[in-house]
């Protein structure tokens, strides 16, 4: 299994390599050479996979749960074995800094694993029948049951464990999957897709597509074997999905402008490093990375100089480079939008603190100061490694400023007050609090979504089995 010596990799359906009309190079972010060519899907291939799939899934749905478990745990434990081989592939194909991408690999190893356990769990409950006049006598239980073939489509910036987080759960309930994985990084996908077949998953239980993402898009999400479709990645594709897949189950984990609130009882040195962490780790390409930073006005001047000291000493440099903190954006074209966001926030009164410059798909980490609540970088989601500094006097004013979004992902809270930090959580408009953390933090198992234009639905293995399968009721009469 080669993935970076220059050669090609068709499309995977049906269980196995197939031919692809035309080829797609995969560059190193790091230094542009073609790390492998893979198969350019059209609408006619994401059909045929479909229909792999759907063929795969009577069979595959049958397997009893602990044989589904176990191919997960063979997964699990193959990634765990190869993670430095894979961590390589990562840093190269998503230019991801190597030590990051070692912690993408853990985190994914836990997430088969966490899907293999859940693949165990999966149960209902009883219904006291008699608690309804009419009822008695009558036993009512539920189950779950998978939904079928499941379109999964994921984006570049974790190519290993949001491919996870889709396959891990879908698989654990018993459904099929077509992947079409992110143009920039599909190799990591063609590379667990061959761990899968090697842990005994059913030829066509997984199919993985390559390709244009309208065209491979629009033919999974209008095809009528597609039970359900979970897309990551921007709220403007995460709404034309919704207006073409009908009655499908779906569920959308979009864009958001994550913000943290620092208030001045906060744990001070936690609050500035898990921040510049928060706004930096893989160069702000993480959609709840830390974008809004809102620190109340008595500490203010305290945790700009401590803030823009440790973003001024993060490395930016090679991702294969085992010292860089930040490395490059995904490609150039990205890293000149960005730099342009943060010229048009300048020109209308913001002032730079740190960083700014570009150089290729480098951008230096930055901080932007004097910054209003109009602006693009403030209102939009910028995904590369900006963040805005902004003083507040109240609490309430800041939870007003966060809430004045169209996202809601995630916030972070820095307090010791436990009844401020409730008070947050309560009416604060996103689908996830971390209290005395940044809104980064995500571990796998844990319930993870959005609110408004953030998406609908939930991610984290059991909750997202509950989106993947279907509420059955049974009703059983006793009394003959």
């Amino acid at each position: 299994m080669t993935f970076t010596d220059g050669g090609r990799k068709g499309l995977w359906i049906g269980g196995r390599y197939g031919p692809a009309a035309s080829w797609m190079p995969v560059v190193s972010k790091a230094d542009g050479r073609v790390l492998a060519e893979v198969g350019r899907a059209g609408a006619d291939d994401a059909r045929r996979a479909v229909k792999a799939a759907a063929e795969a899934y009577p069979t595959y749905r049958r397997l009893p749960a602990h044989v589904r478990a176990a191919i997960l745990y063979r997964v699990a434990e193959a990634l765990e074995t190869r993670r430095e081989e894979v961590a390589r592939l990562i840093a190269e194909e998503a230019g991801k800094p190597l030590k990051a991408a070692r912690a993408e690999v853990l985190r994914a190893v836990q997430t088969y694993r966490f899907s293999a356990e859940e693949a165990k769990r999966i149960g209902g409950e009883t219904i006291p029948m008699d608690a309804a006049v009419g009822g008695e006598g009558r036993l009512g239980f539920t189950w779950r049951e998978p939904l079928g073939v499941v379109a999964a489509i994921t984006p570049f910036n974790f190519p290993l464990n949001l491919v996870a987080h889709k396959l891990g759960p879908a698989l654990a309930a018993g459904n099929t999957v077509v992947l079409k994985p992110a143009g920039a990084t599909p190799l990591s996908s063609y590379f667990v897709a061959e761990l899968f077949h090697e842990a005994g998953l059913p030829a066509g239980a997984l199919n993985v597509v390559s390709g244009p993402g309208g065209e491979i898009g629009d033919a999974l999400v209008e095809h009528p074997d597609v039970k359900a479709i979970t897309f990551t990645g921007s709220p403007a594709v995460g709404k034309r999905i919704r207006e073409k897949s009908g009655l499908k189950r779906t569920i959308l984990e979009l864009g958001s402008n994550s913000a943290v609130i620092v208030e001045p009882d906060a744990p001070f040195d936690l609050a500035v490093a898990r921040t510049v962490e928060g706004a930096f780790q893989y160069a702000g390409q993480i959609c709840i990375s830390v974008q809004r930073i809102y620190v109340h006005a008595e500490i203010y001047e305290r945790f700009y100089s401590a803030l823009i000291e440790k973003t001024k000493a993060l490395r930016v440099g090679d991702p294969r480079d085992e010292a860089t903190d930040v490395g490059p954006l995904i490609h150039e074209g990205e890293a000149a939008r960005v730099q342009a966001w943060i010229e048009e926030a300048v020109a209308a009164g913001a002032r730079i603190a740190a960083g700014g410059r570009k150089d290729g798909a480098f951008l230096e980490p930055t901080i932007l100061t004097d910054v209003t609540s109009g602006m693009k970088i403030v209102r939009e989601e910028v995904f590369g490694p900006v963040a805005t500094l902004v003083p507040y006097r109240t609490l309430d004013e800041a939870i007003a400023m966060v809430n004045d979004s169209k996202y809601g992902l995630n916030v972070g809270v820095f307090t010791r007050d436990i009844g401020k930090a409730f008070d947050a959580a309560r009416r604060l408009e996103t689908g996830g609090v971390m209290i005395n953390d940044i809104p980064t933090f995500r571990v796998d198992h844990m319930p993870y979504g959005g609110v408004k234009e953030s998406g609908f639905g939930r991610e984290g293995v059991k909750y997202a089995i509950e989106e993947l399968t279907e509420l059955k009721f049974v009703m059983v009469n006793l009394n003959f």
